[in-house]
């Protein structure tokens, strides 16, 4: 595994659970994912030493978020199976080609127009509606590195701001939800899809997912098959998400293709039959696929450190309840917007599970 975060620590237990020994690279000696693995390398991902090592002790590697470098992906290619591919990687990597590719493929997203210069930025004005937002288009997430935008002027400042950075500017839209599609696919191209989630956002960071999502089947299924089509263009191998949005006339409207196992995908661990991190050992390994289906509504909540305050969460807001189940990540501190854990509320209704789950988040901010 490439990546010691929280996503590598969900894998590596799951490919333990399965009898697989885990390999982490990661350069933070406390990383979540290497403290339980079989074994941690703690290095750069450029470090072609420490990656010939990896590549001779590993079946199969993987990765467990985009911002890896193709190029390490490419060098292990030659000496074992990795996998979603270095091409695959780059075209997710940055937002202006992601756009592109994702367009090239027939699905629509919203607006938008490549900035590298000022310049770019005026003429933008004639294919982009303000207000907009402008991103940077490498290593931006949880809301990191964008900007709102009201006019031109203001996009002007916050490309100063954002470093004249390659970015990218998009139309903002009269969204009406946010949904997802998490799936596993084949080396021999067989899709298998988790149920749809839907979204909700704060401060551009995950807050809940809720499954079963409140968008019409027909709407679910046409995510479904955009997000199959998009892992058919990458010839992607593994699990992988795309994040979608769903405006106001009910139209379906990509938004990101996350290459990994993604936040909305978690309820999968106590919901599903399988989980989002079995199906990506399985990919992986070239096993045949779990039992993607659901088995109860849920409903997510991450846990941010400002959960944490000035003292440890209330956990036994969490566990005294038999249908609240708690996922912590194991990181040595919490910080305001950093990902410390989630909670998964099952119920027979999705509804009563949102509002438990609500209830669940504020009592464990009670110091």
């Amino acid at each position: 595994m490439l990546g010691g975060g929280q996503l590598g620590r969900m894998f590596t237990s799951a490919a333990q659970s399965m009898g697989y020994r885990v390999v982490v690279l990661d350069p933070d000696q406390n990383s979540p994912a290497g403290i339980i693995a079989d074994q941690h390398i703690c290095a750069s991902y450029t470090d072609e030493q420490a990656l010939k090592q990896m590549a001779e002790q590993c079946a199969a590697i993987t990765t467990e978020f985009e911002n890896i470098p193709a190029s390490t992906l490419a060098f292990l290619e030659q000496r074992t199976v990795v996998h979603p591919s270095s091409t695959a990687l780059a075209k997710t990597q940055n937002r202006n080609v992601e756009k592109r590719f994702i367009n090239s493929l027939g699905i629509a997203t919203v607006p938008f127009a490549s900035i590298h210069s000022q310049e770019d930025l005026i003429a933008a004005t004639h294919s982009v509606q303000f207000p907009a937002i402008l991103k940077v288009a490498t290593f931006g997430y949880d809301g990191k590195g964008q900007i709102v935008c009201e006019n031109l002027d203001a996009a002007l400042q916050a490309f100063e701001a954002l470093g004249q950075k390659e970015c990218v500017l998009e139309q903002r839209i009269q969204l009406d939800r946010e949904i997802s599609v998490v799936l596993a696919r084949s080396e021999n191209g067989e899709v298998y899809n988790f149920p749809v989630a839907e979204n909700v956002h704060v401060n551009g960071i995950l807050h809940s997912t809720r499954v079963p999502a409140t968008v019409s089947s027909a709407q679910q299924q046409t995510a479904i098959e955009m997000a199959d089509k998009i892992a058919a263009g990458l010839n992607y191998v593994g699990t992988m998400a795309v994040e979608f949005f769903v405006d106001q006339s009910g139209n379906i409207i990509a938004n990101e293709i996350a290459p990994r196992p993604h936040n909305s995908g978690h309820y999968t661990l106590d919901a599903c039959h399988s989980s989002q991190f079995e199906q990506q050992v399985r990919m992986l390994c070239g096993l045949a696929s779990g039992d993607t289906s659901l088995i109860t509504p849920v409903v997510m909540i991450n846990l941010l450190g400002d959960v944490w305050g000035s003292s440890q969460p209330n956990w036994q807001a969490a566990l005294q309840l038999p249908n609240v189940k708690l996922h912590l990540y194991g990181k040595k501190e919490a910080r305001v917007g950093r990902k410390m854990g989630h909670i998964n509320v099952l119920d027979d209704a999705a509804e009563s599970a949102l509002n438990q789950a609500s209830q669940v988040f504020e009592a464990l901010k009670a110091d």
